[in-house]
């Protein structure tokens, strides 16, 4: 989210790729953290865990949280364009990756607690202050 927020300071715009519907799991920090606590106190070897809180949020949606609040505006941004304007996170954008943990929940007992993406985004951490 970082990487998104300075790339919209530095290009005085909040952009999405396409149409903005390609999804990004998402997981709060602290969230990953209980997980991996629980993988080395309690989880056998063997399958891998999955720490997704939220399967699939809209890109579109992130961009217009942060086009709010920094009060810049939320635009599209074409395929052609994708390189020039995200840089390295290009290709990422343009992925649809929903992502599911529904056997992490079942087989560990795992539960995300803390704030969606789009709440922790809206509350401000990572639009305060522009990094140094």
């Amino acid at each position: 989210m970082a990487f998104l927020v300075g790339i919209a300071r530095a290009k005085g715009a909040s952009g999405y790729l396409g149409d903005g519907t390609n999804r990004w799991p998402a997981v709060h920090r602290l969230d990953t953290a209980q997980l991996f606590r629980l993988a080395f106190e309690k989880a056998p070897a063997g399958p891998a865990l999955h720490a997704v809180g939220e399967e699939g949020v809209p890109i579109h949606e992130v961009d217009e949280v942060i086009g709010r609040h920094l009060d810049l505006p939320v635009i599209a941004i074409s395929p052609e364009d994708a390189a020039e304007h995200f840089g390295f996170l290009a290709h990422f954008l343009g992925v649809d990756s929903p992502a599911s943990s529904a056997l992490t929940l079942a087989q560990r007992g795992w539960q995300p607690t803390h704030p969606g993406l789009i709440d922790d985004l809206d509350a401000g951490f990572y639009l305060k202050a522009e990094p140094r």
